[in-house]
């Protein structure tokens, strides 16, 4: 009964720091973190701390306070399991290939294109010997301008794609994010 009746008091950190067997720092971390209020009882500082070892024991809050908890660690690993699942199954069904042979295939069909358009003068010589040099000069231009063309489009599809999955990955974050708090709150 005594130490219920001493509780009933205010008491110091470093006397409630040795009724629960930690340091005197420790109790001044919990005080600064909220955890016990300065001037309240003993006795509402065990409560307080008793309830803040049920919390963190059942993962609904971290033990340094600050850093990642249980929660935010199932809920990153859970996403991350998805996100790897998901291209496999992309993978599975023919929608990804390799980086690698992704960018050997689009080099190669840029220089066969490339080779062909330098071939066109000769080609152009050769089928038409009569034709003005201003007419050869603009088929010129015209293949140069769809040539560059070609690239520009086709860099502004890839960016615009990169940014397309972007979004769409920081959207999956905040709702699997919003899904998961909603879940963990249940426990």
């Amino acid at each position: 009964m005594k130490v219920v009746e001493a509780l009933a008091g205010t008491v110091t950190q470093a006397e409630f720091a040795a009724l629960i067997g930690v340091s005197e720092a420790k109790a001044s971390q919990l005080a600064s973190e909220g955890v016990i209020l300065r001037g309240a009882s003993g006795h509402a500082w065990l409560l307080a701390y008793c309830e803040r070892l049920r919390e963190v024991a059942a993962g609904r809050a971290s033990v340094d306070g600050g850093g990642l908890d249980l929660v935010q660690e199932r809920a990153a690993l859970a996403r991350s399991q998805r996100e790897a699942q998901d291209i496999k199954n992309a993978v599975s069904r023919g929608e990804y290939a390799p980086i690698g042979l992704l960018a050997d295939v689009l080099g190669l069909a840029s220089s066969s294109v490339v080779d062909r358009f330098e071939q066109l003068e000769g080609a152009l010589q050769k089928a038409c010997p009569d034709l003005p040099d201003e007419a050869k000069a603009t088929v010129q231009q015209v293949i140069a301008n769809a040539r560059n063309e070609w690239i520009r489009s086709t860099a502004k599809l890839v960016a615009d794609y990169l940014d397309g999955l972007e979004q769409s990955l920081d959207d999956d974050e905040e709702g699997d994010d919003s899904a998961f708090d909603d879940a963990g709150a249940a426990d």
